[in-house]
C-alpha cells in the first residue's frame, strides 16, 4: 500500500503569506557552486584572499560531508562570518510538498523550489529507488521538457525552465538528509564520514527534463557530486541519460567522466522520428557515431541503451536483430523497459512474454539485456511517469499567487 503525505495546502499558505508580507528571498545559494565559485562568492563578500582556500573547504564540508541546511550549525566558522554568510546567502534546500512511499520502498519527493527573481515558485519530482546493495536517485534536470516523446508523461508538460547547478544539486542533499545519510548533529566536525553503506550510493540524470539542454547547470552539479571531498560520489556511480543531443556528448563526457545512458527506444528513423522526435534533428546514425567516439568508452564503461518496450510498435524479433545490428562494435548493454502506463497515454506494455524473447535474443548475441523490473508504479514514480504537479493547481491558487506576487513586488 502506497503512502502519500501531501502538505500542498499548507506550504501553498506559507508561501502565499510570505508573498503576501514581501518577504522574498533574494539572497543567492551556495548550494551546487563550483569550488572557484564558491571562492568568488567568498571573496565578492568580504573574506580576504588569503583566506579563501580554507574558508571553501570549511563550507564544502559542512555542505556536502556533514549536510547542514544553516549557517550556525558551522561550529568551525568565526560568528561574524556566519553572520555575514547568512545575511547575503543562503543554504536551505526545497521545500517538500508531498513525499510518496511506493509499497516497494521507492520513494517519490515532489518539491518545491523558491521564485527566482520575478519568476514563480516551481515545482519538479526526485524519485530514490531501493535495491539490493545499492540505492538509485533519479535527478531531475528541468521543470518540464521540450523534447515531447510520445510515450512519456513528463513530455506533455511544456518547458518552464532549467534547473540551477544548486537545484540539482539539492535534490541530492534533500534525499541523503531524508535517507539518514548525512552523520548526526553530535559527530565531530572534523570526524571522517565513511562513503561506504551510504543510502544513496548512485544518481541517473534521468528524472524531468533533458539534461544535456540544460549542459552547464547539470554539469557542474556534476562535478560537486563527484568531489572526492564532499558528496564524494564515484564517476562510475553517476550516469546521464540524454535523448541524444548529438553536439553535447562529447563534451559531457570530457568534463565530467559520467556513465552515459541512451534512451534510443527504436531501431529506425522513420519510428524513432515518432517517439523520440529530436530524432529528425540527429537521427539514429549521427548519434551512434557520437557513442562511438564517447570519451573513455571501454568493456569497463559500457554505454546502457534504454529501450522501452511498447506493445507491436517496437517489440518484434526483427526490432531485436536490427538493434543488434546497429550496436555492433559499441561496448554496450540494453536495459529492456516495460512500458510504464499514464493517465491518457495511448501505448500499451509488451506482452511479457514477447519481453522475454526480445531479451533472449539479444543475449544470445553477446550484449547484457537486463528487463527492468518496474519500480514506484503506484505512486506514478516509474520510468516515464514523472510529472510535476505545478500545471495542476487549481486555477483559483494561480490566480491568488499571481496576485501575491504583484503585492510583493509593489508593482
Amino acid at each position: 500500500m502506497a503512502i502519500s503525505l501531501d502538505i500542498r495546502d499548507e506550504a501553498t499558505r506559507a508561501q502565499l503569506a510570505a508573498v503576501q508580507a514581501g518577504r522574498i528571498d533574494d539572497r543567492s545559494s551556495l548550494i551546487g557552486l563550483t569550488r572557484a565559485r564558491l571562492g568568488e562568492a567568498l571573496r565578492d563578500a568580504g573574506v580576504p584572499d588569503r583566506q579563501i582556500r580554507m574558508r571553501v573547504q570549511q563550507l564544502w564540508h559542512w555542505l556536502y560531508v556533514r549536510g547542514v541546511d544553516d549557517f550556525a550549525a558551522m561550529s568551525n566558522v568565526s560568528k561574524d562570518l556566519k553572520a555575514t554568510l547568512a545575511e547575503r546567502f543562503t543554504i536551505a534546500g526545497p521545500e517538500i510538498v508531498e513525499e510518496q512511499i511506493s509499497a516497494d520502498g521507492t520513494r517519490k519527493w515532489l518539491l518545491r523550489f523558491p521564485p527566482r527573481g520575478a519568476g514563480k515558485p516551481v515545482e519538479i519530482e526526485t524519485v530514490y529507488i531501493p535495491e539490493e546493495g545499492r540505492g538509485t536517485l533519479c535527478v531531475s534536470s528541468q521543470v518540464g521538457c521540450t523534447l515531447t516523446c510520445t510515450f512519456c508523461h513528463t513530455g506533455t508538460q511544456t518547458l518552464v525552465r532549467n534547473l540551477t547547478a544548486g537545484e540539482i544539486v539539492a535534490q541530492v542533499m534533500l534525499a541523503r538528509q531524508r535517507l539518514g545519510d548525512f552523520p548526526d548533529a553530535d559527530t565531530p566536525a572534523g570526524a571522517i564520514v565513511p562513503s561506504e553503506g551510504r543510502k544513496v550510493s548512485n544518481i541517473v540524470m534521468m528524472g524531468m527534463g533533458e539534461p544535456l539542454y540544460n549542459y552547464e547547470h547539470v554539469r557542474d552539479a556534476m562535478q560537486v557530486f563527484t568531489d572526492g571531498d564532499g558528496l564524494s560520489l564515484s564517476k562510475r556511480r553517476v550516469t546521464l541519460s540524454t535523448s541524444g543531443v548529438v553536439p553535447k556528448i562529447g563534451p559531457i563526457g570530457e568534463e565530467t567522466g559520467a556513465m552515459l545512458a541512451i534512451s534510443l527506444h527504436a531501431v529506425t528513423d522513420e519510428l524513432r522520428d515518432v517517439l523520440v522526435p529530436i530524432n529528425k534533428k540527429y537521427p539514429i546514425a549521427d548519434l551512434l557515431a557520437a557513442c562511438r567516439a564517447y570519451p573513455g568508452l571501454s568493456n569497463a564503461r559500457r554505454i546502457t541503451f534504454e529501450y522501452v518496450m511498447l506493445k507491436g510498435v517496437n517489440d518484434s524479433l526483427a526490432d531485436a536483430k536490427e538493434l543488434v545490428r546497429l550496436l555492433k562494435g559499441i561496448p554496450a548493454k540494453i536495459n529492456l523497459i516495460p512500458f510504464n502506463k499514464w493517465p491518457g497515454s495511448d501505448y500499451e506494455c509488451s506482452d511479457w512474454e514477447q519481453i522475454e524473447k526480445f531479451a533472449d535474443f539479444i543475449n544470445a548475441n553477446g550484449y547484457a539485456s537486463p528487463i527492468r523490473t518496474p519500480r514506484g508504479q503506484d505512486i506514478l514514480a516509474a520510468c516515464g511517469q514523472l510529472k510535476s504537479e505545478s500545471e495542476r493547481m487549481k486555477k483559483t491558487e494561480r490566480l491568488a499567487y499571481e496576485a501575491m506576487m504583484i503585492v510583493g513586488h509593489g508593482e
